[in-house]
């Protein structure tokens, strides 16, 4: 029996994104073997297939050919020797990094996420992701309280909206960067949107909150976004970047920043985020951090706000959406099967 997956077979733009079929094997000892159900289209996939990550030695810095696709939702189909952890049916999330564009994912048994079986596959793989950098930004590295006051950068996108959520749901008072033509979902979760294209943010935020700010959450990781918010946060106040340096330099300079600011005696704080802590093998802290989100979830209280689906095999023209620029909140890939199950849906 074969299955299908989707290859970035060179680095480049969606069309080096191809269909190519591999035999089903058994899963190795330790192994699970995934049945894809839904998989997230997100900014580290197009990075990945461009060739863009910083380090060829990170987990982003994939070698051509390789299977994008850096979450997944799915059933477990079996099981290989020593694995204890799951049992064949059950509802798991994949924080995989690549492989996730496939019909089969096979993953480590012990690395695997329990996921309720009630979720919509479709609404819960953005909690793989986007969601848990969203919620561990504000709770575990920004450490919020309610009536605090906090600027998102980004607040568009798949982990912009997704703090919108949290955000409204924590009682912050918010403002977004965000272009216009999104403003409406800033303003639905209760943030004064900020137009960046024709806004100074520094210069709204120093009108509207002149004692400065508590928190900024920052998801362009640009060193003008990050000296513009460090100029408005209060004493005692912080931020917290987070996503894809634009190359080495960018990075040498953020990270000098870095130094700077926690070394000075100034009072603020800025503290990077990401999910390499996970990898290394810290994984209770997101555990725990994952079943409190499928538990939002489950009660209602989030919702992911989803642009598009698509089926799974079309990585292509979803991974050409996401990079036209016009996405709001998530692009979601679907398993065939689930996808006619939903009658199709396709929202653009």
């Amino acid at each position: 029996m074969n299955y299908k997956s989707i290859v970035a077979t060179k680095t480049g733009g969606p069309e080096v994104l191809q269909i190519v079929e591999k035999e089903l094997r058994e899963p190795g000892a330790g192994e699970a073997r995934i049945k894809v159900l839904a998989a997230s289209v997100c900014r580290p996939d197009i990075t990945a297939r461009r060739g863009e990550a910083l380090y060829s030695g990170t987990p982003l810095g994939q070698k051509t050919p390789f299977v994008p696709g850096y979450s997944v939702i799915g059933t477990v189909d079996a099981i290989g020797a020593r694995v204890s952890d799951v049992t064949v049916g059950d509802r798991v999330g994949v924080l995989a990094v690549a492989g996730g564009y496939a019909e089969y994912l096979y993953w480590r048994g012990d690395r695997l996420i329990p996921v309720p079986a009630t979720l919509d596959p479709a609404q819960a793989v953005p909690l793989i992701l986007n969601y848990i950098v969203a919620y561990q930004t504000l709770h575990r590295s920004a450490r919020i309280q309610a009536g605090e006051t906090v600027l998102i950068i980004g607040a568009s996108g798949g982990i912009g909206t997704a703090l919108l959520q949290l955000g409204q749901l924590a009682g912050l008072k918010m403002y977004g960067v965000a272009s216009k033509s999104k403003h409406h979902i800033l303003t639905g979760y209760g943030a004064t949107p900020i137009d960046y294209r024709t806004q100074d943010f520094v210069e709204v935020i120093r009108q509207a909150e002149p004692d400065g700010l508590d928190v900024v959450l920052d998801g362009m990781m640009r060193l003008d976004y990050i000296r513009g918010s460090l100029s408005l946060l209060r004493h005692g106040g912080r931020l917290v970047s987070f996503g894809e340096p634009a190359g080495l330099a960018a990075l040498w300079r953020i990270l000098m920043t870095f130094v700077a600011v926690n070394v000075l005696p100034n009072g603020k704080s800025f503290k990077l985020y990401g999910t390499s802590s996970y990898f290394l093998g810290n994984k209770q802290p997101y555990l725990e951090d994952w079943a409190t989100l499928f538990r939002l979830l489950e009660e209602g209280k989030i919702k992911p706000v989803i642009e598009a689906k698509f089926p799974l095999l079309e990585a292509a023209q979803a991974n050409a959406l996401l990079e036209s620029g016009t996405v709001t909140g998530n692009v979601v890939l679907l398993a065939p099967e689930f996808f006619r199950a939903i009658g199709g849906e396709y929202v653009t």
